[in-house]
């Protein structure tokens, strides 16, 4: 947070001083002069990404989280039927909830489909991708 502060900070007044200094000098009915005060209205927020070390800058994590699901958008449409579709979805939220948890989704779906048989409905929430990391696939 301290590099933020020290490195990203001047980076964003610099350009927050520039944006002003460009808006005085272009008519204000310019598409230009709506993209800047739409970058200036914005600006405040984009900011707390100096006091907050969680925050990313962009949203590239969550683009490429969501990559697999564009690239086979079209070839769900191939599932063979209704059933096929919901289960193929069904899939995909198991397999992309173990890669939020930082969890292998092949061991833990392998863990899982070894516990399921014998294991207590009511105590379903000890089969989740969080419940598994350490244990061995």
């Amino acid at each position: 947070m301290n590099l933020r502060q020290t490195c990203a900070k001047p980076v964003f007044d610099d350009m927050e001083n520039w944006l002003h200094t460009q808006l005085s000098r272009i008519s204000g009915k310019s598409p230009l002069a709506g993209a800047i005060r739409y970058a200036l209205t914005r600006l405040p927020k984009a900011r707390s990404y100096l006091d907050n070390g969680h925050l990313e800058l962009d949203n590239n994590a969550a683009e490429r989280a969501m990559k697999p699901i564009a690239l086979g958008r079209k070839n769900y449409l191939f599932m063979g039927s209704q059933g096929g579709g919901k289960a193929a979805a069904i899939a995909n939220t198991l397999i992309q909830t173990a890669k939020l948890n930082n969890v292998d989704p092949q061991a833990w779906l392998t863990w899982v489909l070894a516990q399921i048989a014998d294991h207590k409905i009511n105590r379903i929430n000890d089969l989740m991708p969080w419940c598994y990391v350490g244990k061995p696939a």
